[in-house]
């Protein structure tokens, strides 16, 4: 049983696509469906978290709006040495949880994503996902892209499991 929801940002909770306006703001775009997803997952008790290799106050901003359980900045990065895997960070909530990795979902989509997807006991991809993500063993790829309610579609699952 799933007791740990954790997903990654680009790609998994947008749809990868970076938007910036002409005075350099960055833009990204949530789906409203991904946020009620991870709603409904808080309120049949499981936590839910953001891991992501960057640092924006984008994801900050969206993290607080859906009260999210935990949020990862700057973690799983291929471009900065020294920093913490989604894995290690994966493994420091489940300490804290007092849960094994094996009750953990982990959405993920790029290459920065395979060691914690390797780990947990439900791992999942959109369909946009990297083929090297999609080769991992027992990945289960969702239906729907990033950005447009993949997260939604696995939580729908996950709590049709929990009601049976």
């Amino acid at each position: 049983m799933v007791k740990l929801f954790l997903t990654d940002v680009d790609g998994c909770l947008t749809d990868g696509g970076m938007y910036y306006t002409a005075e350099g703001d960055a833009m990204k775009r949530f789906c409203v469906y991904d946020g009620m997803g991870m709603k409904r997952l808080q309120k049949a008790g499981i936590r839910c978290g953001i891991l992501t290799s960057e640092n924006s106050p984008i994801v900050r901003a969206r993290a607080a709006k859906l009260a999210l359980d935990y949020l990862y900045l700057g973690v799983g990065s291929q471009v900065r040495e020294g920093s913490q895997t989604k894995r290690e960070a994966a493994e420091e909530i489940c300490r804290e949880m007092g849960i094994r990795m094996e009750e953990v979902c982990f959405v993920g989509d790029d290459i920065n994503d395979i060691d914690l997807l390797e780990a947990v006991g439900l791992a999942c991809c959109p369909p946009n996902a990297r083929p090297e993500v999609k080769a991992v063993q027992g990945i289960r790829m969702l239906s729907t892209p990033g950005g447009q309610g993949a997260i939604r579609e696995i939580a729908d699952a996950i709590l049709s499991e929990i009601s049976k």
